[in-house]
């Protein structure tokens, strides 16, 4: 539930002036307001002066790195930092994760959850230490002779989870296991795309997002970062878009959340998005969601197709190659062969369309046979005549007409649904 913003900033004070802090974020902005900087990191570190509070914040232009003595210089510099209007505070301590988030009515949504690293060496008590006052200069990095207080064996280790199995929205939606298990892979995936450095504002677009769990993991993840984030769920039925509007609403985040009835092709999304989701669209519905992504040049894409059964019918239908002709003689190799062609001719037109793409297994397949991720960024390179070469032969020798060859031929009108 919200709470007041001024209880929730003053239990950030106190962690980010605690002897644990590990490490803090402040990112994103409030409604109708800008803070002075876009980004700032927090974090202790140890320097041969003694230890000081590591401050580094950019405005967008670039990092500038400050140290201050704990007493009475971090408590002038918290503070200010604390009167910046942020609209995300992410704060981890040696036994606590805090994340803060402020709502459109001005209000506090918090989420608690244990140390994603037991065993951070408890730091000494620095309001004890005396300290010199010296900072680095406007610009400057830590130097050689400063580096994070060290953390005990184990510290370091990949977490487990990306986000927390017990987060509230995974009892909103009723994810079961699998699906928290897909979510963290989906969600590992989406990390290795997105620069580490990115700090938004960042518009996010969930194709075919159905219940939705996608759509508030991506949006829980990132805010989790210190990501300012615009995340728009697409759906055809009108009644998943009340049902997910009102989880919005229930877990907080319907300022940064909303949701849209409509076609893949034709939903009303303005302004178009950086990040373009889709997860398990089936058949077509996936070459419909690649085909808007194109349209609106996304900076990147993640889809995990399901069921191939257009290229499936065609292959069918037309005499395969010689020698090919034992890798569709039987149904399901057939079926299995589709899924690969159709995934492979999908990657050399998103290439063609200036996309560098990856294929890549993005969870266990005993978790879902269907755990190939299409994972593409735009870098708006031409096409070589080797990449048209080998998407020509493959189309003609098994002669087939891929569904989104056939959506990027359609002429472009003057709906949202193709710019």
């Amino acid at each position: 539930m919200p709470q007041d913003l001024g209880g929730a900033l003053a239990e950030v004070r106190a962690l980010l002036l605690d002897p644990g802090l590990a490490r803090a974020v402040a990112a994103g902005r409030r409604r109708g307001t800008a803070p002075a900087v876009v980004r700032a990191e927090l974090r202790p570190v140890a320097l041969k002066a003694g230890p000081r509070l590591q401050i580094v914040t950019d405005d967008g232009a670039r990092p500038h790195t400050r140290n201050v003595s704990f007493g009475p210089e971090a408590d002038a510099a918290v503070d200010a930092l604390l009167a910046e209007p942020f609209g995300n505070w992410h704060v981890e301590t040696a036994t606590t994760t805090l994340q803060v988030r402020v709502t459109k009515r001005g209000e506090a949504q918090l989420h608690r959850a244990p140390a994603p690293h037991p065993g951070v060496r408890p730091q000494p008590d620095h309001r004890t230490t005396a300290g010199d006052g010296a900072t680095a200069g406007a610009g400057a990095t830590a130097g050689a002779d400063s580096a994070p207080v060290a953390p005990v064996n184990g510290h370091d280790r990949v977490r487990e989870h990306l986000l927390d199995p017990d987060d509230p929205f995974f009892a909103a939606i009723g994810a079961s296991a699998a699906k928290r298990r897909q979510v963290d892979a989906f969600l590992r995936a989406l990390a290795a795309t997105l620069p580490a450095d990115l700090t938004g504002p960042l518009r996010v677009v969930d194709l075919g997002c159905g219940n939705a769990y996608l759509t508030f993991a991506a949006h829980r993840y990132l805010t989790g970062r210190g990501v300012a984030v615009e995340v728009v769920g697409v759906d055809v039925r009108e009644d998943q878009r009340r049902r997910n509007t009102a989880l919005a609403e229930q877990l907080g985040c319907a300022d940064q959340v909303r949701f849209v009835a409509g076609t893949i092709l034709d939903a009303t999304v303005d302004p178009a998005p950086d990040l373009v989701l889709a997860l398990h669209a089936c058949d077509t519905a996936t070459d419909e969601a690649l085909a808007r992504a194109v349209r609106w040049e996304a900076r990147w894409v993640l889809a995990a197709p399901c069921c191939h059964h257009d290229l499936a019918a065609q292959l069918r239908a037309n005499p395969a190659p010689t020698p090919y002709e034992p890798l569709v003689r039987h149904g399901i190799l057939r079926e299995r062969f589709a899924d690969v062609l159709t995934d492979a001719l999908r990657a050399a037109l998103l290439r063609l369309h200036g996309y560098r793409v990856e294929v890549v297994e993005f969870v266990d397949s005993r978790h879902t046979p269907r755990n190939l991720l299409l994972r593409a960024r735009r870098t708006g390179a031409a096409p070589t005549d080797q990449h048209r070469a080998e998407y020509a032969g493959l189309v003609e020798q098994w002669q087939v007409t891929p569904c989104l060859k056939t959506l990027f031929d359609r002429p472009a009108g003057g709906s949202d649904a193709t710019r």
